[in-house]
Formats: C-alpha cells, sequence, structure tokens
C-alpha cells in the first residue's frame, strides 16, 4: 500500500503544484522527504517573504501554487503577507507541519492548537484532516477550493501522518478535476444588455480580476464602444487598463463622497471585476447621486453579497464582456490614440524627483516589462509618467500590507523568466521582505530592483497630515544603505546620483538579480 506522503506527492504532481515556496522547520520534514525530481523547492528565509514570492508567482502564472510553513509559528509570520494575497484573490494552497497526534492534545512543543481557527477568517479553507487516511482527500480539497474561490486554503497536518500507509480508495483522488462554468442565462443576459444600451452616459469601473484574467484588450474594446469613461477600482493591485488611453480617468479616490462625486452626471455605473468599492479614507456621503444605477458583475459572490449598493451578477467577467461586445457591435481591435506622457517633474539639489526615476524607466526598460511597485509615497509620480498598455504590467499590494513588493518581485520572474520584470521598492518597505534578495540571488533570477531611498515612511507622513497628528514619532529610518545589504545577500548592487547614471545602468540587461538604489526627494501618494 503507498503511503499518504507517497499519493500526496503524486496528487500534487498530477495537479501541477510542483513548485512548492517554503520555509520547514522540523514538523514539515517528513513531508518534504522524497519529493520527486520533477518539483522544485524555493526556499526563503522568511515566511513573509515566502508567502510574497508565492502570492507573485501565483498571479503571474494564474495557477494555484504551494506553500510550505512550519506550524503555529511561521503560520503567524507569514499572515500578514496573506492579507495581501486575501485581497487579490491568489489562489495559494497552505500547507503547514503539526506536532504528531498524540502530542497535541498536552500541547507539546511545536504543536498548533485548533491549527484551522489560527488562519480564520482570513483563508478561504482551513481544516486539520481527522486521520491520517483522509490527508490525501483534505489535500485535494485544499486544492481545488484554492482554485474555485481564488482564495488562499490552508492544511495542517501532523507529521507523523505522511508515513502512515494511503487507504484503498486514495488513488481515485488522482484523477479528479474539478471546474466552474459560469456564463450568464439567457435571461440575465438579456437584461444586462438592455440596462447597459438603454443608459445615456454610462462609466466602466474595472477591477484587478480584469487583468488577472487577461481581459485588458477585451476591456479596451468595450470602453472604447460605450464611450464612456473608465476609472480602475481603488485600492488597485493589478492595472485593467491602460493608463494612457484616452478615456481613462484613473484610479477613484478610496473614500465614499468622493466616489460619488465622481459618478456625478452618470446614470449607470458598470463595475467587472471588482468589489464595491474597499474604501480607505473615511469620507463619508451618499454611496450613489441621485439617479446613478450601479450594476456590479464578479465571479466572487462574497463581493457582491457585501456590496452596501447597487445590482449584482455573479458571473464569470470574461463571459459577460463577451456578451456584451458581441451585443454592441464593437470592433474586433482598439482604436484610440493614447495620451502623450507629460516632461518629468525635476528637483533641486542632487537628489531625482521620482518622476525623473519613473521617466527613466518608462524609456529604458522594454514595453512589455512587468512592474511590481511598493512605494506608496511616490504614487501620484507613478501615475504621471508611466504608459502601461500590457496585461501583467502592474503588480501592487492589493490589501496593503508592506513586505509584498520585493518578495512578489521575485515570484512574478520566476513565473516569467522571459520577460523583464522591476521591482520598484521604497525603502520603508523593501526592509519588510528584504529576505527574499537572498532567493533571488540562488535562483540566478533575472531581476531588477530600484530602490528609492528618501529616509522616511513618506506615506506615513502623508497621512499624519491628514489626520492632523504631524508630529508621530518613528516616521524616520536614516542610515540604510541598501547596496551593501543586498551584496551582503549575494546581489550585484548599485548607488546612483542621477538621472543620465540611472538611465544607462537602467539600459543594461541583468542576466541575474540586481538593485539600483537612488536617493529621492519626497512626495506624496496623492
Amino acid at each position: 500500500m503507498p503511503s499518504v506522503r507517497r499519493i500526496s506527492h503524486e496528487l500534487l504532481q498530477r495537479q501541477g503544484l510542483t513548485t512548492v515556496f517554503g520555509n520547514p522547520g522540523s514538523n514539515e520534514l517528513p513531508f518534504l522527504t522524497g519529493l520527486p525530481e520533477e518539483f522544485r523547492y524555493v526556499l526563503g528565509l522568511h515566511e513573509g517573504a515566502v508567502v510574497g514570492m508565492a502570492d507573485g508567482y501565483a498571479q503571474a502564472t494564474g495557477r494555484p501554487v504551494l506553500v510550505n510553513l512550519h506550524a503555529a509559528s511561521g503560520s503567524g509570520n507569514a499572515m500578514g503577507a496573506l492579507t495581501n494575497a486575501v485581497a487579490s484573490r491568489t489562489p495559494l494552497v497552505v500547507v503547514a507541519g503539526q506536532q504528531v497526534r498524540p502530542a497535541i492534545g498536552p500541547e507539546a512543543n511545536l504543536s498548533s492548537v485548533d491549527a484551522p481557527a489560527l488562519m480564520k477568517p482570513l483563508v478561504g479553507w482551513a481544516a486539520e484532516p481527522a486521520c491520517a487516511q483522509d490527508v490525501p482527500r483534505a489535500l485535494a480539497q485544499a486544492v481545488f477550493e484554492a482554485e474555485l474561490q481564488r482564495r488562499p486554503t490552508y492544511l495542517s497536518v501532523p507529521y507523523d501522518d505522511w508515513a502512515a500507509d494511503a487507504d484503498d480508495n486514495s488513488r481515485a483522488l488522482l484523477d479528479r478535476q474539478v471546474r466552474r462554468a459560469s456564463t450568464p442565462s439567457e435571461e440575465q443576459g438579456r437584461r444586462l444588455v438592455e440596462q447597459v444600451t438603454a443608459a445615456r452616459r454610462p462609466a466602466l469601473v474595472l477591477g484587478g480580476d480584469i487583468d488577472s484574467a487577461g481581459l485588458l484588450d477585451d476591456a479596451v474594446r468595450l470602453a472604447e464602444r460605450l464611450g464612456g469613461p473608465v476609472w480602475a477600482a481603488p485600492s488597485l493591485f493589478r492595472l485593467p487598463f491602460p493608463n494612457r488611453h484616452p478615456l481613462f480617468r484613473g484610479v477613484l479616490p478610496a473614500g465614499i463622497a468622493p466616489i460619488s462625486k465622481a459618478f456625478e452626471g452618470h446614470d449607470l455605473v458598470l463595475v467587472l471585476g471588482a468589489p464595491v468599492f474597499r474604501y480607505h479614507e473615511y469620507l463619508p456621503g451618499r454611496y450613489l447621486p441621485e439617479g446613478t444605477r450601479l450594476i456590479q458583475v464578479t465571479d466572487d459572490a462574497s463581493a457582491a453579497a457585501r456590496a452596501p449598493m447597487g445590482e449584482a451578477l455573479v458571473a464569470g467577467t470574461a463571459a459577460v464582456i463577451d456578451l456584451l461586445l458581441k451585443a454592441l457591435d464593437a470592433p474586433a481591435t482598439p482604436t484610440a490614440a493614447y495620451r502623450p506622457v507629460p516632461d518629468p517633474l525635476t528637483a533641486e539639489g542632487t537628489d531625482l524627483h521620482p518622476e525623473e526615476v519613473f521617466a527613466a524607466l518608462r524609456d529604458e526598460q522594454p514595453e512589455d516589462t512587468a512592474y511590481v511597485v511598493e512605494s506608496t509615497s511616490t504614487n501620484s509620480s507613478w501615475w504621471r509618467q508611466m504608459d502601461l498598455r500590457r496585461s501583467g504590467s502592474y503588480y501592487f499590494p492589493a490589501a496593503g500590507g508592506l513586505g509584498f513588493g520585493l518578495p512578489g518581485a521575485v515570484g512574478v520572474a520566476m513565473a516569467q523568466p522571459g520577460r523583464p520584470v522591476v521591482g520598484v521598492i521604497g525603502d520603508g518597505s523593501a526592509n519588510y521582505g528584504i529576505t527574499a534578495l537572498w532567493t533571488a540571488a540562488q535562483h540566478k533570477v533575472p531581476l531588477t530592483i530600484v530602490l528609492l531611498r528618501n529616509g522616511t515612511y513618506g506615506a506615513l507622513r502623508w497621512f499624519g497630515d491628514l489626520l492632523g497628528v504631524p508630529d508621530a514619532p518613528g516616521l524616520d529610518i536614516p542610515g540604510l544603505d541598501f547596496t551593501r545589504i543586498a551584496e551582503g545577500y549575494g546581489v550585484h548592487a548599485r548607488h546612483v546620483s542621477g538621472a543620465e547614471e540611472l538611465r544607462a545602468v537602467l539600459a543594461e540587461r541583468p542576466d541575474g538579480p540586481r538593485l539600483i538604489q537612488v536617493d529621492t526627494t519626497l512626495t506624496t501618494p496623492a
């Protein structure tokens, strides 16, 4: 009889989960022994970086990925990074080691008491199998739940279970497939088309799910056919629409009152692939202007159920966009001429304005470059200077939790080795995931990290002014030299001091990871 471990390895192999991001402890070793040669174990030096790398990898591939964590302590270290994966709807399958079954009740060291409860309500599904023979079935459920919900799942497995004999029925799991089809019914489709075509002044709001599903070009065709303005949903983690397209109005502000103001004069707001809405600043007001209707289309039933206003259709966004394109007889290709980029702002002194850095990136990097951005205080400068037109061009921490950017860039670059990848990272956020540099060096990941150093938590300074607390302590971080840190992890690093030097360095094409440190002036997100 094959062991639970052998059946589980074969199940993961057949489901395509052969890249494992992890940081193991003693409880995890019995699962990792005997991994088939098709598996690749990507070691991270901290669980937050492990999950960030897996998040970027899964987003870039569009497929679930396996994460291996150590009991309660490792799972706890990973929870901050998991908040981003939850908000970006990334299908991570997290498997954590547990003490042997007889030791859990007495709470022996490294036992995780009520392990599934530790991760709830963060993950979409969590379990610990009731017996060793149920481990393969539970593991299959974790994979399928992650795919169906597009949300991380969590499975805690006592480490003595892996060597146990599997039962006679376990092989029936190996050929299982679980798929979802979510095309709207004929009546639902007819009603939606009628509502959209009857609108006199429609507006589109597009969420990150548009880009996750590879629908950016179709979204452009739909927008051009409707002819109304297009916004990106607030708390944007992927770019669903080219940012220099003449119909694009930018990212919606993350407050109730300003969003309502943006919709004034529109009789219909069609939201595709986004929650309604992920507010941030508490700016109360009416959810919608008088006379404005909202229709949300999403395959996330929870997002549809919790929305405080509007009508929702839970369906596949791709199917709905295709339906509307056919009903509206949209052209086969986009036709609009894109807006030119303004000249970058400059700064006095030796430090560069962030716009100078982003202009250099735009000019010197290939057009298909994927950018993983975690420099929140430079947000307005970023959107003024960049010209992003391709799917998968932009990644951002979906829940706002720092520590995604640098590991996420490593994960995206590992998933797409033929595509240029640049991490645009602030000096404040870099410290949260700095250990990912070691993984990038070990795997010789072709990746450029542009490190913007201004010596402070710039976004917090901006928030301090908004909240009327300009004197809060702990906002400055002087004395950090990331070139020395990067070199210590085995990554080639360089400190550039001017725009021309930066452009020259960016024009080089790395065959492994590199870090470019640039001193920049302080700017605000908006």
